[in-house]
């Protein structure tokens, strides 16, 4: 009998692979607080996960120029939103600092949550794998 890991892990992998892009695009916005006219991005995860949900197959990434590398990503072009500031900047800058890091902080423990699922999961094969 052939162990599916797709089947084995659930949607678990595909949520840790968005959960990092995620933390990745809050990492950007922290790191533009002070850019004049920077507008703080955010990934909708309820929107990833119901298309992740519809279909097996991983999202190709946009190859905008010939010497880009092929790559694989959990977004599709367009999941990608701009944040609405509770506070206009004079700047054009709609980062907000505090909420940037709350929502960080919060990206990085669903991340932590969604590591010890799959943790869990392969803990269980090992164990099965082992006859234990």
């Amino acid at each position: 009998m052939t162990i599916s890991f797709e089947a084995a892990l659930g949607i678990h992998e595909k949520a840790l692979r968005f959960r990092g892009e995620r933390a990745s695009v809050l990492a950007d916005n922290l790191a533009n607080a002070d850019t004049p006219g920077y507008k703080a991005r955010d990934l909708d995860f309820k929107t990833a996960l119901q298309n992740a949900t519809k279909s097996t197959d991983r999202f190709s990434m946009q190859k905008t120029h010939s010497g880009h590398q092929f790559g694989i990503g959990f977004m599709e072009s367009g999941e990608e939103l701009y944040r609405v500031p509770q506070q206009a900047s004079l700047d054009g800058n709609t980062v907000e600092d505090q909420i940037e890091h709350a929502e960080y902080m919060k990206n990085a423990l669903a991340f932590q949550a969604s590591f010890q699922f799959l943790n869990s999961k392969f803990n269980g094969l090992r164990t099965a794998i082992r006859g234990d």
